[in-house]
């Protein structure tokens, strides 16, 4: 006569302590989704319970506190810009539940994005061993700064081979920062659709062929970039001065 009971279910990730005075720590969004409770486990073996100080899905970045936490230790947070293909960096998480574990490996590539459409990518591609479980943990450079948050692989059995994501640090720390004074991330609208540039499109268009970039389809009337000037037709080739190579 009784209808389905919800039942309890645990599962485990990794974080990174950035903020040791106010016990801030951060991790994937994906890791603390619809979490009724979470306990924080450290090095030395302590549990400590958290709270969610708030969460962006779209950056799959979350920032969790613990209060009244003593002999924490922060993390040095590092530029992720002046990573480069080829630097040797060291991923550590808790993969099935192997806590604190270490894989090393190199940075396989820059600006990686395409795994979620809908959401904010930007990723560090490496060859680090990253598993189930070893999300929301650090990416560590040989100078031990955080250049990265591990976030996602790609993978047909589920387990490694070689293809892991993460979030570059900077990103990091902006969603972090924002995720600390707001509660959420505040982010502006440009008002264009756009597209990657591709050589049948560059030729249609009578630009270069070596022309990379992003490509307006669209501008909402009104935004930001119809105040700008921005036209359905241009293609976007740099921002700030960053070249631009892609639509991610």
């Amino acid at each position: 006569q009784q209808g389905p009971r919800e039942r309890p279910f645990q599962s485990a990730g990794s974080g990174v302590i950035v903020n040791a005075r106010e016990g801030l720590i951060v991790t994937n969004a994906h890791v603390v989704e619809n979490a009724s409770e979470i306990t924080v486990t450290t090095q030395d073996g302590r549990d400590l319970k958290a709270e969610v100080v708030g969460s962006d899905p779209p950056s799959d970045v979350a920032v969790l506190r613990v209060k009244n936490a003593q002999r924490l230790v922060e993390i040095a947070i590092g530029d992720s810009s002046r990573a480069e293909v080829g630097d040797f960096v060291v991923a550590i998480g808790n993969p099935f539940g192997l806590q604190h574990t270490v894989t090393y490996g190199i940075v396989s590539g820059l600006g990686r994005s395409g795994l979620n459409p809908e959401g904010y990518e930007d990723f560090i591609q490496t060859d680090a061993s990253i598993n189930p479980g070893n999300s929301g943990g650090a990416l560590v450079n040989l100078r031990g700064e955080l250049i990265g948050v591990n976030s996602a692989i790609l993978s047909r059995s589920g387990g490694n081979i070689g293809i892991g994501f993460a979030i570059p640090s900077n990103m990091v720390k902006s969603v972090t920062d924002q995720l600390v004074k707001n509660g959420e991330v505040r982010r502006g609208v440009l008002g264009v659709n756009i597209s990657t540039l591709t050589p049948e499109t560059a030729e249609n268009l009578g630009v270069k062929d070596d022309t990379r970039g992003a490509l307006v389809i669209q501008v909402v009337e009104g935004s930001a970039a119809a105040r700008a000037g921005v036209k359905a037709g241009d293609v976007v080739t740099s921002v700030n001065g960053q070249p631009v190579r892609t639509q991610g």
